[in-house]
């Protein structure tokens, strides 16, 4: 098993590429059993959640061939061949974004089995909405031994009111509904700009849909939907995560590819740190120019502030001036890396939904057990400012959402490597 050891005290400087979008990458991939023929995605993220999405797609019968180390080409089953239609717990367990594939089955084939994911580390996520929403749509459903059954010879149109502006609800929506019969339209729905990438996905190959990025989104239903070429998204997070790398390290870092008007809420609070932010042309300039100021952080769907981005601002807190209050309104446990934190001099007080940070810590390297994927990205953070070395141990969880992180980093100046535990 992998660790990452840092050490700390290098300022970051130059160029950081930004790698396609981790949640955007997963719901095309998905995407890609709707079409008629071979679709294309270029820009992937060499991610270990990628390669499962890959092994799922194989295992339900499509052909998926890497033609380079960032594309890859999805075709469906040919001959005879039939698709199985069904996602094993094995696999939907190391990835809840399994389920994504459940939208696309029903809609072209009238049938999925689909293992039910369950909770997570960071906490329960129910799948109860995209059932809600398939039903709506004219799809019978049958919970059986912890796996889910969902059966319609043609979805049709609806209004489909979601509890919640889920992200995965909507995208597995988005799917279903594009080969349903008539118009179907979502209200509540989830903003985020991944969904907005998958609507943009969608109607490349053929679909009608109208208001993706905002909250309420018009699919009109067509017969059949056609294979595309597309490039994925810049990665938000991972822009995100090495800004904050820079503004904590005082470092001057070009952010390239990056995409400012997908961070706003990140950006805001970045500058409200006394962080300078710019956009260029070749995405974003990130400066910290002087002492970081507290802020105080609530997170929110999007357009608000990004709960993926809560654990690496709460490390900036540690060591900015000031106290800062955030308040976790996504997820009800996803406060795993504040006694990680602890053991390195951090500060920080929990009461339930809120963590209280005492800034000004002078952090100090120790060994760290990383509990989620933002989780390791936030030590990993600590570890390029504390004195010291830090070790980054069970970093399984970094390599599902993060592309060679520590080479990115060490290539901009730190101290930072990959070992064996």
């Amino acid at each position: 098993m992998d660790k990452i050891v840092v050490e700390g005290g290098a300022r970051l400087v130059g160029r950081i590429p930004i790698s396609g979008a981790k949640n955007a990458a997963l719901p095309l991939l998905a995407a890609a059993l709707l079409p008629t023929g071979a679709s294309t995605y270029k820009n992937v993220p060499q991610l270990a959640d990628v390669r499962t999405m890959a092994k799922l797609l194989r295992m339900l019968g499509w052909d998926v061939e890497f033609g380079s180390k960032t594309e890859i080409t999805i075709a469906p089953p040919s001959g005879k061949k039939k698709p199985k239609l069904e996602a094993p717990y094995d696999l939907v367990k190391t990835m809840r974004a399994s389920v994504l594939v459940l939208g696309p089955l029903v809609a072209r084939y009238g049938r999925a089995r689909v293992s039910l994911p369950g909770g997570c580390a960071i906490g329960a996520r129910p799948i109860d909405q995209h059932l809600k929403g398939l039903q709506a749509l004219g799809a019978k459903v049958t919970l059986d031994h912890g796996y889910v059954e969902v059966e319609a010879k043609r979805l049709k149109g609806a209004t489909i009111v979601l509890d919640m502006p889920t992200v995965t609800g909507c995208e597995n929506l988005l799917m279903a509904a594009a080969l349903a019969k008539g118009r179907t339209v979502i209200e509540n729905a989830a903003r985020e700009p991944e969904v907005e990438e998958l609507a943009t996905v969608l109607n490349k190959m053929g679909a009608r849909i109208s208001g993706a990025g905002s909250a309420l989104i018009t699919i009109e239903g067509v017969d059949e939907l056609l294979p595309i070429e597309h490039a994925i998204m810049p990665d938000r997070i991972e822009a995100g995560t090495f800004a904050v790398a820079a503004a904590m390290t005082h470092g001057d870092v070009l952010l390239e590819g990056a995409r400012p008007e997908h961070l706003d809420a990140v950006i805001a609070k970045l500058r409200a740190s006394g962080v300078t932010v710019a956009a260029e042309a070749g995405g974003i300039r990130v400066r910290g120019t002087g002492e970081l100021t507290a802020v105080d952080i609530i997170t929110q769907p999007h357009p608000g502030f990004p709960t993926d981005m809560q654990a690496q601002f709460m490390v900036m807190a540690c060591i900015a001036k000031g106290q800062s209050v955030i308040k976790e309104m996504i997820f009800e446990n996803r406060y795993m890396h504040v006694p990680e934190l602890g053991r390195m001099g951090a500060d920080i007080h929990i009461d339930g939904r809120v963590a209280v940070v005492r800034g000004g810590a002078k952090l100090t390297g120790a060994s760290v057990m990383a509990t989620d994927l933002r989780a390791s990205a936030s030590l990993i953070l600590a570890g390029l400012v504390a004195s010291g070395k830090t070790e980054v141990l069970r970093v399984y969880h970094l390599d599902r959402g993060y592309e060679a992180i520590e080479k990115k980093l060490r290539a901009v100046g730190a101290k930072i490597k990959r070992a064996k535990q």
